[in-house]
């Protein structure tokens, strides 16, 4: 029996270490922008707008969960209190003047309640304030093309990666932008529908082929961050990942210098090559 115990306690004693280490280690990917193993809440935000939808996010939940809470506790008191046995001669009660307003008035306000950061949340997104650097994103089939219309207009395009992590997210070519500055990205596509998504950013626009829609993002955080294509678009769709780069001004004035010389000539290049070019 102790032996029997002393194994069973080593065995729960081993799932507890990787429970923590499993939790340790999807905390670490979340910080670099991308998807964490057995990740149940949302992506570690890079941006302001991302902060506001984590918050509202949040708020949501602690909202429902008293809403359900509050619904269950009343069925319960019903099932309790107004059961055959309890209540051998039912009430005949047709109407509650009283909570007949309460029940009218207080969904009004949760609503209301609801609805203001909501349009406080949509406005921030779809508002594009002035921006510091313009990146066109155009969705292909299936890899995106980026870009730079206010540093030389050159242009490169990033393909899914098979010999890089994180997999199916690592890329050839990152977008690279410097961190702390208003990047507004414009999406289009050259063939079907996609979507320029990266979850970290709270950013998600469709590319459309013949039309140009945009949207905006300032990542606050030096790093990588990832998204994916979120459109069906055929049959790579799922090969079609988004990674962007975010380093300091200096670093993105390098790495702009090194881009217009090795892009413009028609080769391609990954973010290391080109800023060591630089140096």
């Amino acid at each position: 029996m102790r032996t029997s115990m002393g194994r069973m306690g080593r065995q729960l004693l081993g799932l507890a270490v990787a429970g923590v280490t499993l939790a340790a280690s999807g905390a670490a990917f979340a910080e670099l922008g991308q998807p964490a193993p057995w990740e149940y809440k949302l992506q570690e935000s890079g941006s302001p707008v991302m902060d506001n939808i984590v918050w509202f996010h949040n708020f949501l939940f602690v909202l429902t969960t008293v809403i359900t809470l509050f619904v269950l506790a009343l069925l319960v008191i019903v099932v309790v209190k107004f059961n055959a046995r309890a209540n051998p001669v039912p009430s005949r009660t047709t109407h509650n003047t009283l909570i007949e307003v309460v029940w009218t008035l207080v969904p009004v306000l949760i609503l209301v309640g609801i609805a203001v950061p909501s349009f406080r949340l949509l406005f921030l997104e779809l508002d594009v304030p002035k921006a510091d650097l313009t990146v066109k994103a155009t969705g292909k089939q299936w890899y995106w093309s980026y870009s730079y219309p206010d540093n030389g207009k050159f242009e490169f395009d990033s393909l899914l990666a098979q010999d890089k992590q994180p997999r199916l997210l690592g890329v050839d070519n990152e977008m690279v932008v410097p961190v702390n500055k208003v990047i507004r990205v414009q999406t289009t596509g050259a063939d079907v529908i996609h979507a320029f998504a990266v979850p970290s950013f709270g950013i998600k626009i469709d590319a459309i082929p013949g039309r140009l829609n945009e949207t905006w993002f300032k990542a606050t955080k030096v790093g990588m961050y990832y998204g994916q294509c979120s459109e069906l678009c055929g049959k790579d769709h799922a090969f079609m990942p988004i990674a962007v780069r975010v380093v300091s001004d200096q670093e993105f004035a390098s790495w702009v210098e090194a881009a217009k010389k090795k892009y413009a000539s028609g080769g391609t290049t990954t973010y290391a090559s080109a800023a060591d070019a630089a140096h």
